[in-house]
């Protein structure tokens, strides 16, 4: 008995401060510009709006391998306001990547151009996956995998398959 009680004590610290050091991680490299929305309230927020936008801010490879169902991809590194050209600048908008940092950065220039309604996923699709929610893959099928940008980053997800290359 005390063997398990050693084990599952062990096993819960563990757990969270692989949480902890994943929200240092995201203090340490997030600006907090654009304001954060959660994943249980991206799940509440999707069930009662109909008009939501998320944006997939990641690059194309990252979007095919999985993103979050009904996510539309715009590319970090050549996003423009036309992406987004025709939505409504007060609807919810959520932005995502894999941890939250090209994502407050589309956030901002979305703010630039007149949405009002923007929020950043906290800890990207990692946390959202981590967190047990349903990503798909390019054909819209439910998938385990997510791209994880490189080794370095993959330590971060803790649920899933981890790609990267």
């Amino acid at each position: 008995m005390n063997r398990l009680y050693i084990f599952l004590v062990l096993l819960i610290s563990t757990q969270c401060m692989g949480q902890k050091d994943f929200d240092e991680k995201l203090n340490s490299i997030l600006d907090k510009t654009v304001p954060f929305i959660y994943s249980n309230e991206l799940n509440e927020l999707t069930e009662k709006e109909s008009q939501i936008l998320i944006l997939d801010t990641r690059s194309k490879e990252e979007y095919r391998v999985s993103h979050i169902p009904n996510a539309i991809f715009v590319d970090y590194d050549n996003f423009s306001g036309e992406a987004v050209q025709g939505y409504d600048k007060e609807a919810p908008v959520v932005v995502y990547c894999s941890v939250g940092y090209r994502s407050e950065k589309i956030g901002e220039k979305l703010e630039e151009l007149g949405f009002s309604n923007v929020r950043n996923l906290y800890g990207g699709i990692f946390d959202w996956k981590n967190k047990g929610n349903e990503v798909v893959n390019d054909e819209g099928m439910e998938t385990d995998s997510v791209h994880t940008y490189n080794e370095n980053w993959s330590k971060w997800l803790k649920e899933g398959v981890k790609v990267y290359e």
